[in-house]
C-alpha cells in the first residue's frame, strides 16, 4: 500500500518513532496529534502512518471495521520498509496500532531494523471481556519494549496486568488514573492530561536513550 506519513519533529532527529493509529480513530485524532507534539517536544521525529481500511473511510464517508489485528501485519511492515528510517527506529501506535507493531517487532530487531517497541494504551483484552487476553506473543518478547497504561484503562487496569507473566524486556510506564487515551479525571487525580502526555514523552525519552546505547 502507497499510504503517506504524517511526520512531525527535526528531520535530523536522532531518533524516529513510527507510530500507527487505534481501531476506531485514524492517525491525526486528538489523541494521536497530543501524544505526538509531545514526543516532539522531547527532540524525536515521530512518524504517523495510517492502515488502508482507515484511509478508506476518508474517501468513501463508510465506517468499515478494522480487520483482525493480524491482518494488518503485512501494512506494517511495508510501511517500516517505506519510511525508511536512516538512524535509530523505534515502532508502536496507540491501541491496536501498537498491538500490531509487536507482533512484527521480534522479526524487525532480529534483522536490524529496530530498536525497541513503544505502546501508547496497550490493549491487553477487549472491554469487559477480561478473559480475553492478547498476550501471548508478549510472553517471550524480545524487543526492548515500553508501554505506556493508564491505571483504569478498560483495555488492561494496573491490577489486572499485574497478574499477566509479561517478558522482562517489557516495562511499563503506568499513569495515575489514566483511561485508554491516558487521560485522567484531574478533579479525582490531581493530573492533566498535558501533564501525563509529558511524563510519557521524558520516560521514552530517558527509556530510548538506554535501549539506543546498548545498540
Amino acid at each position: 500500500m502507497d499510504q503517506d506519513f504524517l511526520i512531525d519533529g527535526p528531520a535530523n532527529a536522532a531518533l524516529t518513532i513510527l507510530l500507527a493509529h487505534g481501531a476506531g480513530a485514524p492517525m491525526d485524532s486528538t489523541s494521536m496529534n497530543a501524544a505526538t507534539a509531545a514526543l516532539v517536544v522531547e527532540g524525536f521525529r515521530v512518524a504517523r502512518l495510517e492502515f488502508g481500511y482507515m484511509a478508506a473511510r476518508r474517501t468513501s464517508g463508510t465506517r468499515k471495521p478494522p480487520p483482525k489485528a493480524e491482518k494488518l501485519i503485512p501494512e506494517y511492515r511495508a510501511a517500516v520498509a517505506r519510511l525508511g528510517a536512516t538512524g535509530p527506529l523505534i515502532i508502536g501506535g496507540k491501541s491496536m496500532g501498537g498491538r500490531v507493531a509487536s507482533m512484527v517487532a521480534d522479526d524487525l530487531l532480529s534483522r536490524g531494523a529496530i530498536t525497541g517497541l513503544l505502546c501508547l494504551g496497550y490493549p491487553f483484552h477487549p472491554p469487559g471481556k477480561p478473559e480475553n487476553l492478547r498476550t501471548q506473543h508478549l510472553t517471550e518478547l524480545k524487543t526492548p519494549t515500553l508501554i505506556c497504561q493508564g491505571t483504569r484503562d478498560e483495555f488492561g487496569t494496573r491490577e489486572e496486568v499485574a497478574g499477566y507473566a509479561l517478558s522482562g524486556n517489557i516495562r511499563i510506564l503506568w499513569l495515575e488514573d489514566g483511561d485508554h487515551d491516558l487521560k485522567p479525571r484531574k478533579t479525582l487525580s490531581g493530573f492533566s492530561t498535558a501533564d501525563h502526555l509529558k511524563t510519557m514523552a521524558k520516560t521514552v525519552k530517558a527509556w530510548s536513550a538506554e535501549i539506543t546505547a546498548t545498540v
